[in-house]
């Protein structure tokens, strides 16, 4: 049986040294800084986009991996049967670079399977993850498809931002939503559905906001088994002490993650970002 390798983009997230350990490649993003253009990761920071959006100095913004670096990276694996996991096809056009860049190597005798995880961050890592598993475990490129997916499809993301401007700019909310939290000291909850970003409810203060992400977490999660990612953009110490709290609340709490996000989906939330992902096992 070929071996299978598994690619992903750099908005999974996955904590420092995962994708190595597990084989996995990661093809960055790119943030684009006023006239400075870096990749996620590499050469843009989550928190200088955090300093830029605060100050308001440079317009920031973002854009996919190009098709050719992704081609790159199916043919520097050196693998023949490959399945390429990204984040949701309705926030970026990762999705159809890599699709392209499948069809490019096709004529090489690489076979790339790619994914759709509908969701972001370590909702995609985990998806990733899954079928990092199965590809070890020697599954066959179908195997390690389905993996993923199912992972996606047992995953939920939520999170709090201190304003939906950020993302309304960069086209992931629409106008309408945005007026979702536009009302005086109303801090918006919101969740990735259909592999989009919605709105789920609005709070009247932050603290009161944090709570509720906190109980929604908890009413997802439900009694069964969970792996948890907590997210933050320039908030660690409330992130910190959230994934304490649902430690202590959670009952059947696998791998706990807290991470910083990167770059890209910095540019879009804004700092203050607090975000829980429920991977269902």
């Amino acid at each position: 049986m070929t071996p299978v390798a598994v690619v992903t983009d750099s908005t999974a997230y996955l904590p420092d040294g995962m994708a190595a350990s597990h084989g996995v490649g990661v093809v960055p993003l790119h943030v684009v800084l006023g006239t400075h253009s870096g990749k996620e990761g590499q050469e843009v920071s989550p928190g200088e986009v955090a300093a830029a959006l605060t100050e308001r100095r440079v317009q920031v913004s973002t854009s996919r991996p190009t098709p050719a670096e992704f081609a790159a990276a199916y043919r520097a694996s050196g693998a023949t049967c490959l399945v390429s996991v990204h984040l949701s096809a309705e926030l970026s056009g990762t999705h159809e670079a890599a699709v392209l860049a499948a069809a490019d190597v096709a004529g090489d005798g690489i076979e790339v399977r790619v994914v759709d995880s509908g969701t972001i961050a370590m909702g995609l890592g985990f998806a990733v993850l899954a079928a990092a598993r199965a590809a070890r475990d020697g599954g066959d490129i179908d195997a390690v498809v389905s993996a993923a997916t199912s992972a996606a499809a047992n995953t939920d993301t939520l999170f709090y931002v201190d304003t939906l401007e950020h993302l309304r700019r960069g086209g992931r909310i629409g106008a309408a939503a945005a007026l979702f939290g536009a009302a005086l000291a109303v801090k918006p909850l919101l969740h990735v559905t259909g592999g989009h970003i919605a709105p789920l409810e609005k709070v009247r203060t932050a603290s009161k906001a944090l709570a509720r992400l906190e109980d929604l977490a908890m009413q997802r999660a439900g009694n069964g088994e969970v792996d948890l990612a907590v997210h933050h953009l320039a908030a660690a110490d409330k992130a910190g002490q959230l994934a304490e709290r649902l430690r202590a609340r959670l009952p059947g709490v696998g791998a706990l993650h807290v991470s910083e996000v990167g770059a890209v989906v910095g540019a879009h939330v804004g700092p203050g970002l607090l975000g829980v992902v429920l991977s269902r096992r």
